[in-house]
């Protein structure tokens, strides 16, 4: 979703590999249960195509077809009990061309001491999402969960703006960005979706200019790729980072996106690939 499908030129893909791109916003679920997660939210969000099966062999095709060295694979616990299992999921499925982020559901009363075991067991990040998970992302209980994770020098990805199968509520809008990362500076924070879905003109006034990051997956196509190459264009250059949300978009046709929008060369770089890079090795 929000990149403009348009065929690929093979050339491109090897220079791509070269270039080193990273996807920072990918999912995939264990073959055992990706046909019916798949289904499920198929039958939820109708409106929304599907570009892969939602299996990880399928992401890895997907990666070799666009040249995309490597993506982080962003899972959802939205149960307390679905930590234990994703873990060790994605400990199975971590390599140099996978990076698994593992979740925490807020809900757990052993949610914190999560996050340690995640850091622990060498994870480079966390993802979380508002709405599946059932928080607002500036309220109390959050609180101690991000002061963990800035002591453990751990990222989090988190779905950020209004999400198209759900309610409009604010749970993770700009404001709310704001409040967050005023209070934990330190936050390795990744906000979604071009800073907040469907939110995008408050995110034009308070965090566009920002240094916090930012990434590009599931916009363009609802914005207008116009405004949406305007508000990359206008955010420091450091802090915007290749997403796709892969399999609700094509890989390869969003690299073809970022391409189109003729950023400039060293943006361009930073943005594919740089940045994430930068992120996942400090």
């Amino acid at each position: 979703m929000g990149c403009k499908k348009q065929a690929c030129n093979p050339d491109n893909n090897r220079r791509n590999m070269v270039g080193g791109i990273i996807d920072f916003h990918a999912h995939a679920f264990p073959d055992a249960v990706a046909d019916a997660a798949m289904a499920k939210l198929r039958a939820e969000v109708p409106q929304v195509p599907s570009y892969l099966d939602g299996k990880l062999g399928s992401l890895l095709r997907s990666m070799d077809e666009a040249g995309v060295e490597a993506s982080v694979l962003c899972c959802i616990a939205t149960r307390q009990g679905q930590y234990e299992s994703i873990l060790n999921w994605c400990g199975q499925i971590r390599s140099p061309r996978v990076i698994p982020f593992p979740s925490v559901h807020p809900g757990d009363p052993k949610a914190v001491d999560r996050v340690g075991q995640i850091a622990a067991e060498g994870f480079k990040g966390i993802k979380m999402h508002p709405y599946y998970q059932e928080f607002v992302l500036d309220e109390p209980r959050m609180m101690l969960l991000y002061e963990r994770m800035c002591r453990e020098g751990l990222i989090l990805v988190v779905h950020t703006g209004y999400d198209i199968g759900f309610e409009r509520i604010d749970r993770g809008g700009p404001d709310r960005i704001l409040r967050v990362v005023e209070a934990f500076p330190e936050l390795k924070l990744v906000t979604t979706h071009l800073g907040a879905w469907e939110q995008w003109e408050r995110v034009g006034e308070v965090l566009i200019g920002r240094k916090i990051y930012l990434d590009i997956s599931y916009a363009a196509d609802f914005l207008g790729f116009e405004k949406a190459r305007d508000l990359i264009a206008r955010h420091p250059a450091e802090f915007v980072l290749f997403g796709t949300d892969s399999p609700w978009d094509d890989q390869q046709q969003c690299i073809r996106m970022v391409r189109e929008m003729r950023l400039g060369a060293q943006r361009e770089s930073l943005l594919l690939g740089g940045n994430a890079r930068r992120l996942l090795g400090g």
